[in-house]
């Protein structure tokens, strides 16, 4: 299928988000800044490690985790859903 994990996009790609698969305080901290279905996502930054990302969502730039941006299921842009 066309959905991929956020983790996937390398800096400079560009994706809308899908489905969050995080539960709790994080899913709520995730949606609070931004991260719904629907909104573009891009990849600004992988540190050294690639263990942070470094990611701008509506005009904001967030750090995500890997393991975190592992459960967060994007398409790439232009696919329809």
């Amino acid at each position: 299928m066309i959905y991929k994990s956020l983790s996937s996009i390398k800096t400079g790609e560009a994706a809308r988000i899908h489905t969050l698969n995080i539960s709790g305080g994080m899913r709520q901290r995730l949606q609070d800044i931004g991260i719904i279905p629907e909104t573009k996502i891009e990849c600004l930054f992988s540190s050294a490690k690639d263990s942070i990302r470094a990611y701008r969502v509506r005009h904001s730039t967030i750090a995500i985790r890997r393991e975190d941006a592992e459960r967060i299921t994007v398409v790439p842009l232009g696919v329809r859903i």
